[in-house]
């Protein structure tokens, strides 16, 4: 480094300094290179690749709009006309090939779930609450056939030429043979029939709810349960011509609770796409009936109200499966081809090897590349969900809710889009650098990036503007927080149409301080082995010979007189001081361990630079009293002085006591057929805990004070001893105190 660049790093450390900010010492990156980095951003005229690449999406044709806030179904009739019906008005909308619009038909109910054609290309139409199917010939409406159910949720002719109707909340399957004319084909025991197909066999199958049964129906009153999916509804069923059988199901996150129950027995389960477009299913403990599916309507035609319930809550319990798409093989084998935790899943379409499908974030649609088994995020319709899929000659349709609408994917792509990031969490207030990426046909002008922050979870107002366009490797310019985004805008400039593989965003995030989050302090022993080697070295009195002759004689007696031989200590005690310390930086830390006694004022020094938790010393170093402890964290080890930040913790305080109480006694005196002896005990820092006797070295005898409690410092203690037998006996008295040492007293009674 050149003398004037480490001048600008001392000037740059010292002003940080001064602002009273430090930062980490070395920079972070965020960087979005996979689908799971990519998937949860926004897009808008952008797709997803499987292998994380985004480029420019299908483009998207508005090829109807109604003023209904949802459309329910769509059919395709062989001319290419198209009809959709619509909620919460009960509207039927005819679209002509060129794109003309028209109302065909007002219901009286507010919604029409479902349409079919028939094979002369006449049209029915479902409609519900109070469901009725009604034919619509020669631009009339008739009144064609009424279940007596509350809902109509599904419309299909089978081989046979019979229209087939889905029902709730009485979980029923008609068969219709004209107008009046119809019969029970099959009761599930279900509460809703959700969706009908026909097998490449030409059996009927059904979806159902709120158990997510697929039945395969063969004959009146016949059914073979498919799969029983762990999933409460089942959307959408979608046959394949090898006879594979693709499954949508969902609602798996949501749980409708009525006050007392848990969640695991509260008997409900509710689906709600969004705010505008909600389904909602309560299933009573008892009997699981008066089930009820009803559409929430916002328009001036509401739906009608239910039946008065308990009152209840819907709880959206993250981090489960929300929704699935299985494939049931012709031999009946299942397998999940895709999952999720936050979208819902509402309708399949087949096209060759590819399987489509949209769901509830903001209305997407997406690929899956059955062969090879590769997802792509098609495109993002910024609706609230993609209900409905369809195909015509010029591209794929779709319906969706949140604003009523039906779009299709025009051939080519999108001539620009835009994508926005997920919000990036630096954990704390950081410092940008700069923002790099890689991809194909990125230059000129191709790929612009844009970026802003700001310090709340989400953005709002308090955040920064977007920044102008950032070069690849450019600083980035908004302002220092703890949020961050970057939104890339791509277009197709000389006909050449640009992707992006990966985003680098490089910051320095402030330099969190070590948090220090427990400190004891504890007594211990050293073992009996070690303190005695220790003192029979450091002792050489200790020592002592015997000598025998082969005479028999005793031999003269040492010019030191008889030895003694002392007993040695069991041990050494210590003070083992332990501690619990982090740093959300994933900082290395250094810690200093201090102490000072109760009437002290300064701290003293016993070690530095310890990268254990834990520091042991003699607690003989320390005389009796209180002291307190004090360990002190760095991440100094890691971070350039300037930047560096500590923590600190004290202990409560510890008493140190190695002194024994002091035992004084009396005079032994008889009275009558006892020995009296009173003993006072005394300690000068702690308050004694227990007291005992033993007479002749026998087991020790509980001793009680005079007082009853044995609670304070200082104690008197009376022993009354049945007259012993002839002969001098040993009494010993024996008192600990609160740090467990032991004083004694020997009394001789003759």
């Amino acid at each position: 480094m050149s003398c004037k660049g480490a001048w600008v790093v001392r000037r740059v450390a010292a002003l940080l300094a001064a602002a009273g900010i430090s930062w980490a010492s070395s920079p972070t990156t965020w960087e979005s290179s996979s689908w799971r980095d990519f998937v949860t951003g926004r897009f808008q005229g952008v797709a997803l690749s499987r292998d994380g690449r985004l480029m420019l999406a299908p483009r998207l044709e508005t090829v109807f709009a109604a003023d209904q806030p949802v459309v329910w179904s769509v059919v395709r009739a062989p001319d290419g006309t198209l009809y959709a019906g619509t909620g919460h008005r009960g509207r039927l909308y005819r679209i002509a090939p060129g794109g003309r619009a028209e109302l065909l038909w007002s219901a009286e109910q507010p919604e029409i779930f479902a349409l079919a054609l028939d094979s002369r290309g006449v049209l029915y139409a479902a409609a519900s609450p109070e469901g009725k199917i009604y034919r619509l010939q020669d631009g009339k409406a008739t009144e064609y056939f009424a279940p007596g159910s509350r809902y109509i949720w599904a419309l299909a002719f089978g081989p046979d030429g019979r229209l087939y109707a889905g029902t709730g909340d009485d979980g029923k399957i008609w068969r219709i043979e004209g107008p009046g004319r119809g019969e029970v084909y099959y009761e599930t025991g279900q509460t809703h029939v959700t969706c009908l197909a026909f097998d490449a066999h030409g059996r009927l199958l059904a979806g159902t709810e709120p158990n997510g049964i697929v039945y395969r129906i063969t004959a009146k009153d016949k059914a073979f349960a498919l799969y029983d999916s762990n999933l409460p509804e089942i959307r959408r069923l979608t046959v394949a011509p090898d006879g594979s059988i693709y499954v949508a199901a969902m609602g798996g996150s949501l749980v409708k609770r009525t006050p007392g129950s848990t969640p695991a027995a509260a008997g409900s389960v509710s689906t709600q796409p969004s705010a505008s477009v909600t389904t909602t299913v309560t299933v009573t403990e008892e009997t699981q009936a008066g089930v009820e599916l009803k559409p929430t309507s916002e328009q001036a035609r509401p739906v009608p109200a239910p039946p008065p319930a308990p009152a209840s809550a819907v709880i959206d319990i993250s981090g489960v499966e929300k929704s699935a798409i299985y494939r049931i093989g012709a031999d009946n084998t299942v397998e999940t081809l895709w999952s999720s935790k936050e979208e819902n899943v509402y309708d399949l379409l087949l096209a060759g090897n590819d399987l489509y499908f949209g769901t509830d974030g903001q209305g997407r649609i997406y690929r899956l590349h059955l062969p090879e088994r590769k997802l792509a995020l098609v495109v993002q319709t910024q609706e609230g969900e993609t209900l409905r899929l369809a195909e015509d000659a010029a591209g794929l349709l779709a319906a969706t809710g949140d604003a009523g609408r039906i779009y299709r994917l025009a051939g080519g792509t999108a001539g620009s889009g835009v994508y926005e990031s997920p919000v990036h969490d630096a954990g704390t207030v950081a410092r940008w650098g700069r923002i790099s990426w890689r991809g194909e046909d990125c230059d000129q002008g191709r790929v612009r990036i844009r970026t802003r922050s700001g310090n709340s979870a989400r953005p709002d107002r308090t955040w920064s503007e977007w920044s102008e366009p950032l070069n690849n490797g450019d600083p980035i310019p908004s302002p220092n927080a703890r949020f961050i985004q970057w939104r890339a805008e791509l277009a197709e400039v000389g006909g050449r149409t640009p992707s992006i593989d990966s985003v680098t965003v490089a910051y320095l995030p402030q330099n969190a301080a070590p948090v220090l989050k427990s400190l004891s302090v504890t007594s211990q022993w050293t073992g009996a082995t070690q303190a005695k080697s220790s003192a029979t070295s450091q002792n050489p009195t200790a020592t002592y010979t015997i000598t025998v002759t082969d005479t028999g004689e005793s031999p003269p007696a040492p010019s030191t007189g008889t030895p003694t031989q002392p007993v040695g200590r069991a041990g050494i005690q210590q003070l083992q001081i332990t501690w619990q310390a982090e740093d959300s930086d994933g900082d290395r830390l250094s810690y200093s361990v201090y102490f000072r006694g109760e009437d002290e004022r300064e701290w003293k020094l016993l070690k530095s630079n310890l990268t254990e938790n834990s520091y042991t010393m003699e607690s003989e170093a320390l005389a009796d009293g209180r002291y307190f402890f004090r360990v002190v964290a760095s991440d100094a080890p890691s971070n350039p002085p300037a930047s560096a930040r500590q923590a600190e913790l004290v202990s409560a305080p510890t008493l140190i006591d190695h002194t024994p109480p002091l035992l004084r006694a009396g005079e032994p005196r008889r009275a009558g057929p006892h020995w009296e002896v009173d003993v006072e005990a005394a300690d000068a820092v702690s308050p004694l805990r227990r007291a005992e006797y033993s007479l002749d070295a026998g087991p020790w005898i509980p001793l009680e004070p005079a007082d009853g409690v044995l609670d304070s410092p200082a104690e008197r203690f009376r022993i009354l001893l049945e007259d012993p037998a002839p002969g001098e006996r040993l009494l010993v008295v024996r008192v600990f105190d609160a740090s467990g040492n032991a004083g004694l007293v020997r009394i001789v009674l003759r």
